[in-house]
């Protein structure tokens, strides 16, 4: 399964992709909004938006992005490592 991440904290994009590597997920972290970020989420199964921490900029890219090849979102408030566990748990349980 492909994980894209949108928003959490700089110092956590390794955290989050070992994380993801535990519950047998290919991640992409992005932070930061970059100038070619619609390019680089590319067509993930699933998209982790961490709206505390991201622009709605970000966010509104993202979600276009993700609608086009028909990936799940899930919305979570808190960035941490023990949230993102939680979802991919869900989320790979299903």
């Amino acid at each position: 399964m492909s994980v894209v991440i949108v928003g959490g904290h700089d110092r956590m994009v390794c955290r989050y992709k070992k994380i993801c590597k535990e519950h047998n997920c290919k991640a992409k972290v992005f932070t930061q909004m970059s100038a070619r970020l619609s390019e680089q989420i590319g067509s993930p199964d699933l998209l982790i938006l961490f709206t505390n921490t991201v622009s709605h900029k970000m966010v509104k890219c993202a979600i276009t992005e993700a609608e086009k090849c028909n990936a799940d979102i899930v919305r979570c408030h808190t960035s941490s490592g023990t949230a993102l566990n939680e979802i991919l748990t869900n989320v790979c349980m299903a």
